[in-house]
């Protein structure tokens, strides 16, 4: 399935990957206690700007700040939409 979104200028679209549902041990940890992922797939990117080039690419699995980006819900699935100066790395 395509992403119907283009993300502009030096914005980026992420499909954060899904929250441990147990510990190592092997502990269930309750959806309260969850902590907000911090990892993800780029799912679209934008141009860039005109003194900058985009860095990451799309398939790429990036780490992002805990509170980064604007959380967006499409077509059932959640994603979020940052610029690309949150992403702290590509994994």
């Amino acid at each position: 399935m395509a992403l119907n979104i283009q993300p502009l200028s030096d914005r980026v679209v992420i499909e954060p990957t899904a929250a441990e549902q147990k510990t190592a041990s092997g502990l269930y940890i309750p959806d309260t206690a969850k902590e907000k992922p911090q990892q993800g797939k780029v799912v679209a990117v934008g141009n860039g700007k005109k003194d900058h080039d985009m860095t990451v690419k799309v398939g790429d699995t990036v780490l992002y700040g805990k509170y980064s980006g604007t959380e967006l819900k499409l077509d059932g699935s959640d994603y979020l939409i940052m610029r690309e100066d949150d992403i702290l790395a590509i994994v």
